[in-house]
């Protein structure tokens, strides 16, 4: 038999899962990834020590499944979108790569906007812009380290990197650099306009060939076959940005259902075969796995990781989570939390923090507030996709709140949308390994593959408004904060 590997480098954890043909898992090994935030508003990886954790991976995934590596047909990658990893003018590491999460570019943002830049770019790229793409990133590498810009070689995201250790080959890959700020989204190609309005002007020369998702980049090295257990010559493909994987594997079908996706970023996403222009809010498409199709998603990272961080600082397991939140009646206490710790959706440079605290409140009432408001910021998204999606009535949820029945009632009485949840394992590997099987000519049927069965959660009209009600004093209080910024 055979099998196709899918490497997943998320936010926290970076993943390997062996499947077969038919989307089963083999095997599955995963691993902590650190974020390095040694500065205030900073998110660094090391970039050699991510490689070293992605090989061991794939190591660990070999040798639990017991497979023969040359049975390993293809590898495909998926993995977070934008940020700026470096390679200098000898394709080494230039420095910790850049997250997506990082703002340290916040002021050179400020400024663009101040000057009307985004509107400009609009029209061309079909992206906002925020701290984490990587051409704010570059603007600040320039600006404040003007050495180390001048040694770069190339310009990748993080499964680029990946693959190019993976292959010694150095891509682009289209669903992520299509959302890079870069990228003339009419004409699929760099656009030096681009470069000189964001004063990136000989940055289009470090940008490598584009390549799609499901397209051979390359083939394992002798080196990373050594570090990884993989075959030499194993085909690698393009990959592609884990959102896009995440609705792939959500088997959007339609402009009647959206995907959320709950994880380290909160991110609604749809599929549409055509850009609207008519449409007043600047909506962010990228390129999808399918020719001819874009994806559109609204995202900020304001979701699960503000949970995470709790629970790091109070020590508790999620069962006592949900059991203290499930005691609580629905939307009935006072307390607001905004989950701004690593980023917001409601003001450049606006901060996490609690709202309403009395002296009768326990720390239930404060995890209940946390539940809430990272799914009142998810709305701040939701509400914006339906004005891109109107016929939209079924929203298909995967992260892992989806895990909590109590998270999961919630947001369905808060959106009074019906939840369907794929209960697929793994989004991001099984995303990547379906690539890789369209590039390697596997067998398969991808329906068969996306064989996905849907746990179905009705919303309870009985808890709708008292949601709605809580929702629009969360509102109220974003709202309030901004004139603090």
């Amino acid at each position: 038999m055979n099998y196709t590997l899918g490497i997943d480098c998320g936010g926290t954890f970076i993943k390997a899962a062996l499947f077969d043909n038919q989307g089963n898992i083999k095997a599955l090994h995963r691993e902590n990834v650190s974020v390095i935030s040694e500065t205030a508003g900073y998110a660094e990886r090391d970039m050699q020590q991510l490689w070293q954790v992605c090989a061991e991976v794939v190591r660990q995934t070999i040798a639990k499944s017991g497979v023969n590596p040359t049975a390993i047909k293809g590898v495909g990658i998926s993995a977070q979108g934008k940020g700026a990893f470096l390679l200098d003018q000898q394709n080494q590491p230039l420095g910790r790569a850049i997250l997506s999460s990082d703002q340290r570019s916040l002021s050179i943002v400020k400024q663009w906007q101040a000057d009307g830049i985004p509107e400009k770019l609009y029209p061309i790229t079909r992206q906002t812009l925020w701290t984490g793409h990587p051409v704010s990133i570059l603007r600040w590498v320039q600006d404040n380290e003007p050495e180390r810009y001048a040694q770069i070689g190339s310009v990748l995201m993080s499964h680029d990197y990946l693959r190019f250790c993976l292959t010694g080959e150095l891509f682009a890959e289209e669903t992520n650099i299509s959302e890079s700020n870069l990228y003339n989204m009419a004409t699929g190609e760099y656009d030096q306009t681009l470069a000189d309005l964001l004063g990136l002007q000989n940055i289009l020369e470090k940008l490598p060939p584009v390549i799609k998702p499901n397209q051979i980049a390359g083939y394992v090295t002798e080196a990373a076959a050594k570090l990884t257990g993989l075959a030499v010559g194993t085909p690698v493909v393009g990959g592609l940005f884990d959102v896009v994987s995440t609705a792939r594997c959500a088997d959007l079908d339609g402009e009647s259902k959206l995907n959320a996706v709950l994880g380290t970023w909160s991110v609604v996403s749809g599929i549409t075969d055509n850009i609207d222009p008519t449409q007043t809010l600047p909506f962010v498409y990228g390129r999808y796995t399918d020719e001819g199709k874009f994806i559109v998603h609204e995202a900020s990272p304001t979701s699960a990781g503000n949970l995470e961080w709790f629970v790091k600082q109070w020590k508790l397991d999620y069962a006592e989570i949900n059991q203290q939140v499930a005691s609580l009646p629905p939307a009935a206490g006072s307390v607001l939390f905004v989950p701004f710790l690593y980023g917001s959706n409601a003001g450049l440079g606006m901060q996490a923090g609690f709202y309403g605290l009395q002296a009768h409140h326990s720390q239930a009432h404060l995890l209940q507030a946390i539940y809430e408001g990272v799914l009142f910021s998810l709305m701040h998204h939701l509400n914006r996709m339906k004005q891109r999606f109107p016929n939209a009535n079924v929203l298909r949820v995967t992260g892992g709140p989806t895990k909590s029945p109590i998270w999961l009632q919630m947001l369905a009485d808060l959106t009074g949308m019906q939840l369907e949840i794929p209960q697929v394992e793994e989004t991001g590997c099984l995303g990547a390994a379906l690539m890789a099987m369209q590039g390697t000519g596997a067998e398969i049927s991808q329906v068969q593959v996306l064989k996905i069965e849907m746990l179905k959660v009705q919303p309870n009209p009985a808890n709708f408004s008292a949601y709605q009600q809580k929702y629009q004093r969360y509102q109220q209080l974003t709202e309030a904060l901004k004139a603090m910024l």
